[in-house]
């Protein structure tokens, strides 16, 4: 079996690209309710960034085949507001006590 450069090192797939970027202490705090909402949704990500650093941005990064949903499932949840991710997280509170 002859290999192709591409099927030989993989890799390329596991690259990550940024979906989410922010500035500053408010940007820190975006990009760690970006990187959650993901998780949650099972999308993989990675947030970088440094409090050290604030004039640096932080970045939520995911991987390639994840970059269409990452970025619907943070539209949604722009569209939707606080309003929203206040009931959600009321509603996963709720069923933890159960």
């Amino acid at each position: 079996m002859t290999d192709t450069p591409e099927s030989a090192n993989p890799s390329h797939e596991l690259d990550l690209e940024s979906v989410f970027e922010a500035v500053g202490v408010e940007g820190e705090m975006e990009a760690m309710a970006v990187h959650s909402l993901l998780v949650a949704a099972e999308i993989p990500a990675v947030m970088v960034g440094s409090s050290s650093l604030p004039n640096l941005p932080f970045e939520v990064q995911v991987p390639h085949d994840h970059v269409a949903e990452a970025r619907r499932r943070i539209a949604e949840a722009e569209a939707a507001g606080p309003a929203a991710a206040d009931e959600a997280e009321q509603a996963l509170e709720a069923s933890a006590g159960h």
